[in-house]
């Protein structure tokens, strides 16, 4: 039995649009037996992407409304699947596993988890997938653009802050997953930020805490200050911004393993250099988080293969000589206006819908 209910759950997660492929070694057996009982892996195959109350599900289930609910409710506060409320309803979904069931266990971490999760998580990113719908892409740091660049409010990461309501901010799982194995870097841990019911449940399940905007806008000064590379969701109104660094980030890390980063990364912008006022001081060498920049001599050296668009360089640049230009319209990618157009997208590009 065990086998069959946790194989259904792992085909169930791969037909979700972030998908959950199978290996030859079986790890993704060995981690949802880690997260899931017998019993909760089977109620989680029975859930879809659209929300709904215990009632719904328990008639899908064939089961007792009270007890389907108190399932529901402890799967919830594991960080199992997503709970929303509806008219002070709550509501159930089922998660994927990246972005999503993986990210909600920040505070339930240990050293076996984090060991399958790491030798897994390369499987998750297919390049030809993350190329054609990225959960995630990546916007400038405010100071890098100038005033002459034109800027989509998509694109402004102030903007798309102060058009939320209620923001949350949580610790980097990603920094802290790798602190506890004893590597990473010590940059800020509490910058990842989440918004709207994204932001509820996180608060709810003691995952973040409400921060408002004058707060949220000073983690993003300090992701400037720090170096990390701020990546929204991948819609034009957002659902989070993780700030992230070249080596905790599981999405940067598997760009920089790629020959080619700037082949899968939805950004508008690349770098430029001016190489004659360059004072080869190597500061945006040890800035980049991509290795897209090199010191020859005196002078920086652009690898734009490797270019995110960031603007992480930019800001360190004391001579002014590397700034942000927009690629051309053909090679920017397009922006879902919501995160469900994407996972619509990114599920048709998967062949599961």
């Amino acid at each position: 039995m065990t086998e069959d209910v946790y194989g259904r759950l792992a085909r169930h997660l791969d037909n979700l649009p972030g998908g959950y492929p199978t290996t030859e070694s079986g790890v993704e057996l060995r981690i949802l037996r880690r997260l899931f009982t017998e019993e909760e892996a089977a109620l989680a195959v029975n859930l879809t992407m659209i929300t709904e109350p215990a009632e719904v599900i328990a008639e899908r289930v064939d089961g007792e409304v009270e007890q389907v609910a108190a399932q529901l409710e402890a799967m919830s506060k594991k960080g199992l699947i997503f709970r929303r409320q509806k008219g002070g309803v709550p509501h159930y979904s089922a998660s994927q596993f990246v972005v999503g069931i993986w990210e909600y266990q920040v505070n339930n971490l240990d050293l076996e988890l984090i060991h399958d999760v790491n030798e897994y998580l390369p499987d998750l990113f297919p390049p030809e997938v993350w190329r054609e719908v990225p959960q995630l892409r990546t916007i400038p740091v405010e100071e890098s653009i100038t005033v002459e660049s034109e800027i989509m409010p998509y694109e402004h990461a102030e903007t798309l802050v102060r058009e939320r309501e209620r923001i949350a901010v949580a610790p980097c799982i990603c920094r802290r997953e790798h602190q506890m194995i004893g590597e990473g870097c010590d940059r800020p841990l509490e910058v990842c930020l989440v918004f709207g019911t994204a932001a509820d449940y996180f608060v709810e399940n003691g995952l973040g805490r409400y921060i408002n905007t004058d707060e949220t806008l000073e983690i993003l000064a300090l992701a400037e200050e720090t170096g990390l590379v701020l990546q929204p969701s991948n819609s034009k109104r957002i659902v989070n911004i993780c700030c992230c660094c070249g080596c905790c980030c599981q999405v940067l890390k598997a760009f920089k393993r790629h020959p080619k980063p700037a082949s899968l990364v939805s950004s508008p912008f690349v770098i430029a250099s001016d190489p004659d006022i360059c004072v080869g001081c190597g500061d945006c060498v040890i800035r980049c988080q991509m290795d897209a920049i090199s010191l020859v001599g005196d002078v920086s050296v652009l690898d734009l293969d490797r270019c995110i668009g960031c603007g992480l360089c930019v800001t360190t640049c004391t001579s002014g000589s590397l700034y942000l230009v927009r690629k051309p319209e053909e090679e920017q990618a397009k922006i879902p206006t919501s995160l469900a157009r994407t996972y619509i997208k990114l599920a048709k590009v998967r062949g599961v819908l």
